[in-house]
């Protein structure tokens, strides 16, 4: 099993910064790719960013390209999601996820799932 622990959300003003973080652990030999995902109310969860686990190639969403970053430390099994010009439409719950079947667009090319993190901003 991959053990995901996400931290970092909390609420920002729109225009404002927020960099969230999710550290794996377990059988992280597994993971072939990990992503972030995000729900909001009443909404199906929708991708935001995804990483090869060696960190070499990266995918957006067309809504965050160019104001969020995708990022892992090797050294500390951890991936950062720095958020920056945020937006309210980007008010959600985001989740990070863990996948051995390779880099991925949609929930069901990965395995694990960490407990979401609330991002709240506010125009």
């Amino acid at each position: 099993q991959v053990q995901l622990v996400e931290s970092g959300g909390g609420l920002v003003q729109a225009g404002g910064s927020l960099r969230l973080s999710c550290a794996a652990s377990g059988r992280t030999f597994r993971i072939r790719a990990m992503g972030w995902f995000r729900q909001a109310p009443g909404k199906e969860r929708e991708f935001v960013a995804a990483i090869t686990w060696s960190g070499d190639i990266t995918y957006y969403a067309d809504s965050v390209k160019g104001r969020f970053t995708f990022s892992r430390d090797n050294a500390k099994n951890t991936v950062y999601l720095q958020m920056n010009s945020l937006k309210p439409e980007d008010t959600a719950v985001y989740y990070c996820a863990a996948g051995d079947k390779g880099l991925g667009r949609t929930p069901e090319q990965y395995n694990y799932w960490g407990q979401g993190t609330q991002v709240t901003v506010s125009s």
